[in-house]
């Protein structure tokens, strides 16, 4: 038996084509305005899955990206520091095998300890030094200056780790205690307990534990660029993290683009070709709507 197609059928079947033609039209209009090509979930439940991870990851990046300049800004600062700290003790050096000299006259050896008191000084004001305020020889106290102008051979500094997260489960420490660079608290190779038993053989013309004292500086100073080349090995991997972060921000960004963005020269076209689409169905259904009985009549 034939199915008999009235006009009523006819009109929904070209209002129906007519509606998916312009939602299509209308779709990709509104992503050729945003430039995305989901706009909503429902344009691709699986891509939006992955364009919130990608987003997620990217965020997660940009922080440990952050904390990677901060770890190097505070490595940068301790290697200055250390490099500026071991010229004060080969000059400390120079200065104690000039007073080891049994010649010397004791005016000789009281400039001598002029030098060393100003020289102890800059190696407090060294071991005291800030970036963002944060003391950077004193372990997780911080906060806390660490060297005593007046004493600072009586220093303790604290020994915890000041660590930094750089990447997923990647944690650096980045902090040196004050005690592994300068010397332990009352240890013979102390820096500052070194200058002290110097400037007191110094003033008593005690020319044997001057030259006593050379060694230990020699031991400190060698102790101290040990130290120092660790720091450099802490930077060479901080600096490696950072390249890495930069690649995958670069990664992670060109997959979020292929997920989300649109291709703008394919929409175009594609848009272009919907529109002259939804024109030729506007046409063609005023063809088919527009006869009436009248028409027929006629």
């Amino acid at each position: 038996m034939a199915l008999r197609v009235t006009s009523n059928m006819m009109s929904n079947q070209v209002l129906r084509n007519l509606n998916r033609n312009l939602n299509k039209m209308a779709e990709q209009q509104n992503q050729l305005s945003t430039g995305r090509k989901i706009n909503k979930p429902s344009d691709d439940p699986v891509g939006v899955t992955y364009a919130l991870r990608y987003r997620s990851e990217l965020s997660a990046n940009d922080q440990y990206s952050r904390n990677v300049n901060t770890a190097l800004g505070w490595l940068d600062t301790t290697d200055s520091v250390m490099s500026q700290a071991e010229d004060v003790m080969n000059r400390l050096k120079e200065l104690a095998v000039q007073a080891s000299t049994g010649t010397n006259p004791q005016s000789a050896l009281n400039s001598i300890a002029s030098e060393f008191q100003e020289l102890k000084k800059q190696l407090s004001d060294l071991g005291n030094t800030q970036i963002n305020g944060k003391f950077i020889f004193n372990g997780q106290t911080y906060d806390i200056k660490p060297y005593d102008s007046n004493d600072p051979a009586a220093a303790e500094t604290d020994t915890g780790a000041v660590e930094y997260t750089v990447g997923q489960g990647v944690t650096f420490q980045i902090n040196t205690s004050g005690n592994d660079f300068f010397g332990e608290k009352d240890g013979t190779d102390n820096v500052f307990s070194i200058i002290d038993r110097m400037l007191t053989a110094m003033s008593t013309s005690s020319f044997p534990d001057i030259a006593k004292e050379v060694d230990n500086i020699d031991k400190r100073l060698n102790k101290m660029v040990s130290v120092h080349a660790e720091t450099g090995a802490r930077t060479n991997r901080v600096e490696l993290m950072q390249s890495r972060l930069v690649n995958e921000n670069l990664g992670l960004t060109e997959l979020q683009s292929k997920t989300e963005d649109a291709d703008i020269a394919e929409l175009m076209i594609k848009s272009n070709v919907s529109s002259n689409i939804y024109q030729a169905s506007l046409s063609a259904g005023a063809k088919i709507i527009t006869p009436t009985l009248v028409d027929f009549i006629n």
